[in-house]
């Protein structure tokens, strides 16, 4: 692993390499600056994204250019409903000689596509769902680690729902943010016609290696947290869930149940790595603020009445903070 003369060198680092990574990725991708953040974020919280977007909105070219980027290899599965948990985390197979031998999947890569994850029944999606949490996959009784970084972006169409498996609250629960791809400004759209039609040379630069990211990983994790910071997590947190006695009218009225202790973490984690991309040592309330919605987004289920009177989680986050 990388190292540092200081954690001050290394967050100066990270912040200088969160800039070039933004330039090298507008070469390719025009705007989504704020998912292109949130992104990055993940990675270096050694955490997972859900991506909800419709069709033709550069998901997959996005994580591609990520992961040149960073100079990380890349993976990409279409869940359809007929894949099964092998052709995911691999199989083994007997050679000439009648031997076993493992062959691996495509899930053996450093960033992962799970492109439209709720076409596949949930048997196939728990096999994702197991290298997410332990970094590893069980064949056979054996267990096979993958190679860190690892990062699983998947993706969900929220407009075609036929045919579609759901992913269950306790396994949306373990990816860290869930994240909106919304269309592109009229200008932005202009410059990605424009972009398309002509040839210009997109070629993206390495900016990263894998021991660099591993490096600032661990810097992620000994970023120093103030107790108010951390205090104004859990309270945040605890406001979502109805039967809590801080719960303000809103949630009572409008949440079926709220977050757990996960989003909690995932929160302080984050605003710590959103602090060290901002130029900052130690986060403050606003980056927790910064991180709360994608953090809690898929963490909160409404009741009828919220979806009767058209309230969205969104609104009711914005509300608790």
């Amino acid at each position: 692993m990388k190292t540092f003369e200081s954690d001050v060198e290394a967050a100066d680092s990270l912040h200088q390499a969160y800039q070039s990574l933004q330039k090298e990725i507008a070469k390719v991708i025009v705007g989504q600056q704020e998912v292109v953040n949130l992104v990055l974020t993940s990675i270096f919280c050694q955490g997972h994204s859900l991506l909800v977007g419709v069709p033709g909105l550069a998901k997959t070219l996005l994580i591609k250019t990520i992961a040149e980027a960073l100079h990380l290899s890349f993976s990409r599965i279409q869940f359809t409903p007929d894949l099964m948990p092998s052709d995911i985390i691999g199989a083994e197979t007997m050679d000439q000689q009648r031997n076993f031998k493992f062959i691996k999947g495509p899930v053996f890569a450093n960033i992962i596509l799970a492109d439209e994850i709720n076409r596949t029944p949930p048997k196939t999606q728990a096999a994702l769902l197991e290298s997410m949490q332990e970094f590893s996959v069980t064949v056979a009784g054996q267990d096979h680690r993958l190679e860190k970084p690892f990062f699983v972006l998947a993706t969900q169409n929220p407009i075609e729902q036929e045919g579609t498996y759901p992913l269950p609250e306790a396994q949306l629960d373990r990816f860290m943010f869930n994240i909106l791809l919304d269309y592109p400004s009229y200008d932005q759209e202009v410059d990605i016609v424009k972009s398309y039609s002509s040839p210009v040379d997109h070629s993206v630069n390495k900016v990263l290696d894998r021991e660099d990211i591993l490096a600032f990983q661990d810097l992620v994790n000994k970023v120093p947290v103030t107790d108010n910071v951390i205090e104004y997590a859990v309270r945040l947190v605890q406001k979502t869930r109805p039967d809590n006695s801080s719960a303000p009218d809103i949630t009572k009225n409008y949440l079926e149940w709220g977050a757990g202790p996960r989003a909690s973490q995932f929160l302080v984690k984050a605003a710590k790595c959103n602090a060290l991309l901002r130029g900052k040592y130690s986060p403050d309330i606003e980056e927790v603020k910064a991180v709360a919605i994608p953090t809690l987004r898929h963490r909160l289920l409404r009741n009828f009445k919220a979806e009767a009177e058209n309230i969205t989680i969104d609104h009711i986050i914005k509300e608790l903070m």
